[in-house]
């Protein structure tokens, strides 16, 4: 069949498997595409999403072993060459049956003197294993030599020579369910072994800080312009950060220190220049300090400074080798902008169809819900305004040279709106590498339905993020919960997966106020910041902030800090947790804190098993959490202790590796700490 087509339907039933396809428009194989996971017995998949890019395509097919297997692929043909998709049954049916600590653990080894080539050790029996470089499968023909069966060779294909950055992955499963899976980075064909190999482009190598501009650095005083109303609070007015401000603290050498490889803008499109919103207690509008309600989408906010300096910051950010990008509002517009001026009719209704307002009603009515009354939301499943608005986006990486997007509200935003902008940066900017990163709030399938080559890299992992705060907060907590939390993400999300492993974010109260009791996770946190004055009174909360950066930076995912979690700024919920950040008068915990984070940063970013190795869950209770990372015969152990008392485990580590010539380690972790054994 020459013709392309958009999406198929699989029926599964009794191990059998049934494709109907339908035509549209063309598409291409060009990123690696992500395993699609068959979660109902009935299953569209729409192909775009996966090959965003495929110009043709001549045969579809499913190839399956004999059964009821957990591995499937999908083999498409086009032009001569093949294509292969991983599909992974995760059929609530199937899932009762598996048996997570019976399947397969799958990590690497390296040949001796041979840079094209590496082992795959297999721990516990595989029946099936897939090993694909890009997306093209290999066999034992091509580049797989099976050893034994606990280890298979594994050739780079010679094609791989010809680009300077490709990957190897591999798949496994046995009766007992689907395992990890492997990720291997090559440069020109050889397997990466250095992590001075690694460039800013690498995704999986990034270190994300979030900023809010408006309280960062003030660059410029001549562009301060507060509203200096009586009907708004101090708190909630313009305090003067700047584009410049950040240009002078990565020219000052504190994001090299802290370790940061990508800098996260808050929103810099023009926001009104009046009051919005209303709360009572205390009585006050607010301003767009923020940065959240876009006036022009296309124009640089004039309180944040001037197209040039946000190019200059761009061009010394990419010369330092950082990347930087730019958190974009996709699902609203100020009432009053211009937009919406001229086009009342592009925003979805303001009442629910049985009458009631239609505010804040994130879940029941999630597309179309307004956030607030003066930033309706767009009506974005309408074809002609998504594409306008899709090149809004696009608009700033055309223009300006960023790296990717941070997306705001990212369920809330109808999913052909971001395939339709992602096919236009693939189409419009060939060659350029984009991280797009999402905010959504709900179930690992909901998060998930936005993560796929066609649509988004990653989300944050807000469910990993509050498993750990109920582990360390809540007298019920358990790390034995943030351990199963961990592995169901990985079960999603992959092994290897993008996903922003955050220490906390604009919208919830300082983590370290929390953890210190100083704001409780029963009241209003909102309201606490505005009638008390929050501060850090019990130093138990610097230890355990310590532990969450520890676990950001040694399990699978991207690192995040926001603004001040690096040192320990307290605070309560929005507008408290968005203080003016601090640089200088810490005081001696703060001090130790933002030196042990520069220190975990700089371990991680020199730890290629922290970078691309392979997850294994070691030891897990209450108080206890230990886990290895490894990648070409190297490991690193972590060991988190959230007791008021010393422990010491025992701990045996997968497949025969060992640190300091033995497989097993007797491991004593202090009270509320870490150990780190590399």
């Amino acid at each position: 069949m020459r013709n392309a087509f958009l999406f198929f339907t699989i029926l599964l039933a009794a191990g059998c498997s049934h494709v109907k396809v339908a035509p549209a428009p063309l598409f291409d194989a060009g990123p690696l595409a992500s395993p699609c996971l068959l979660e109902q017995d009935t299953s569209v998949v729409i192909l775009r999403d996966y090959f965003p890019t495929l110009p043709s395509m001549d045969t579809l097919e499913i190839v399956s072993t004999p059964g009821d297997p957990w591995l499937r692929y999908l083999e498409i043909t086009a032009g001569g060459q093949k294509a292969a998709l991983v599909l992974k049954n995760r059929l609530p049916a199937k899932l009762e049956g598996a048996d997570p600590a019976r399947a397969p653990f799958i990590t690497t080894a390296p040949v001796p003197g041979r840079d094209d080539q590496f082992y795959l050790l297999i721990e516990n029996r595989a029946e099936d294993v897939q090993v694909l470089w890009q997306n093209t499968l290999l066999d034992k023909e091509h580049g797989i030599r099976v050893i034994d069966r606990s280890r298979l060779e594994i050739t780079v294909p010679r094609n791989a020579r010809k680009m300077e950055r490709s990957y190897i992955r591999a798949y496994a499963a046995n009766d007992a369910g689907i395992g990890n899976d492997v990720f291997v980075p090559l440069r020109y064909g050889r397997v990466m072994r250095q992590t001075e190999e690694l460039q800013r482009t690498d995704k999986h190598a990034q270190v994300l800080y979030s900023l809010m501009i408006d309280r960062f650095v003030n660059g410029r005083a001549d562009n301060d312009r507060p509203l200096n109303v009586p009907n708004v609070h101090p708190k909630v007015d313009y305090w003067g950060g700047d584009i410049a401000g950040v240009t002078r603290t990565l020219e000052s050498g504190y994001f090299d220190e802290l370790g940061v490889t990508t800098i996260w803008l808050s929103p810099i499109t023009q926001n009104p220049f009046n009051a919005w919103g209303q709360i009572h207690d205390p009585e006050t509008q607010f301003s767009g300090y923020h940065g959240y309600w876009p006036y022009y989408a296309t124009a640089v906010d004039v309180r944040y400074g001037t197209e040039a300096e946000l190019r200059e910051l761009l061009d010394k950010a990419h010369a330092d080798n950082k990347n930087v990008i730019l958190d974009y509002v996709s699902n609203h517009m100020h009432i009053e902008s211009p937009t919406l001026t001229a086009h009342p009719d592009w925003t979805t209704p303001s009442d629910t169809p049985d009458g009631r307002p239609n505010r804040q009603l994130y879940d029941e009515f999630r597309l179309t819900t307004w956030f607030d009354d003066h930033i309706p939301t767009l009506d974005l499943e309408r074809a002609d305004i998504c594409a306008q608005l899709t090149d809004s986006a696009l608009y700033w990486v055309q223009h300006f040279d960023f790296d990717g997007f941070r997306h705001d509200a990212t369920k809330h935003v109808p999913e052909q709106y971001w395939r339709m902008l992602t096919r236009k940066l693939y189409d419009s900017l060939p060659g350029r590498t984009f991280y797009q990163i999402g905010e959504t709030y709900g179930s690992t399938s909901l998060i998930n339905s936005y993560i796929k080559p066609g649509m988004q890299d990653a989300q944050f992992d807000f469910n990993v993020y509050d498993t750990f705060t109920w582990a360390t907060v809540d007298g019920d907590g358990s790390f034995e919960g943030l351990a199963k939390r961990i592995a169901e993400d990985m079960a999603v999300y992959g092994s290897h997966h993008l996903m922003g492993n955050i220490t906390g974010n604009h919208d919830r109260p300082r983590y370290i106020c929390l953890a210190s009791g100083d704001v409780r996770r029963d009241e209003d946190n909102k309201a606490a910041g505005w009638h008390r004055d929050i501060r850090v009174t019990d130093p138990v909360g610097y230890e355990y902030l310590k532990m969450l950066h520890a676990l950001n930076f040694t399990i699978p995912g991207v690192p995040c800090i926001y603004y001040g979690d690096e040192y320990g700024q307290p605070g309560a919920n929005d507008p408290d947790n968005r203080r003016w950040m601090q640089f200088e008068g810490l005081t001696a915990d703060e001090q130790a804190t933002l030196a042990e984070t520069e220190s975990l940063a700089r371990m991680h970013n020199a730890s290629m098993p922290l970078i691309y190795g392979d997850y294994k869950l070691l030891y897990a209770d209450t108080d206890v959490l230990a886990y290895s990372r490894s990648y070409m015969g190297e490991t690193v152990v972590t060991v988190l202790n959230k007791g008021r008392e010393p422990r010491t485990v025992e701990l045996s580590l997968p497949c025969g590796l060992a640190i300091d010539g033995s497989s097993t380690l007797s491991v004593e972790v202090a009270p509320i700490s870490y150990a780190i054994i590399k």
